[in-house]
């Protein structure tokens, strides 16, 4: 039986990604679901529960986040979405794509889904290319 300290490490290289891809992650460890262990650790981390709304970032800046779902953990990013000029919108994306290449899980402002971010690893981004995370 593994200890809580390697749980926590492992949880803790899916936040951080440089170990692991941050991507989709199921949240079970030794036969049972550990997605309040992974909230824990992610606050931790600095991540805060919040909606999309509500993470304050400009056009052409982005924010890591994660969704949680079904003992499921998605890594993404909450950015402005440009359409043209005039027409923008902001929403969480997953990097995980659908069968059409694009975010297979979109959160938009609208929706009061909560999603855990780090406004402190905010970073610029390419508001043209943001597929290209």
């Amino acid at each position: 039986m593994a200890t809580s300290a390697q749980l926590k490490e492992v949880l803790s290289d899916i936040i951080e990604g440089k170990i692991v891809k941050r991507a989709k992650h199921e949240l079970v460890w030794e036969h049972r679901d550990v997605s309040i262990e992974f909230i824990n650790v992610l606050i931790e981390r600095g991540y805060k529960p919040t909606t999309v709304s509500r993470v304050e970032i400009q056009p052409g800046e982005r924010v890591p986040a994660f969704y949680l779902d079904n003992g499921f953990a998605y890594f993404g990013w909450i950015f402005w979405e440009k359409f043209s000029q005039l027409k923008l919108r902001k929403l969480y994306g997953s990097v995980v794509r659908n069968s059409l290449g694009d975010w297979a899980i979109q959160i938009s402002a609208k929706r009061n889904t909560v999603v855990y971010s780090n406004l402190t690893k905010k970073a610029e981004m390419d508001i043209e290319n943001p597929s290209g995370f």
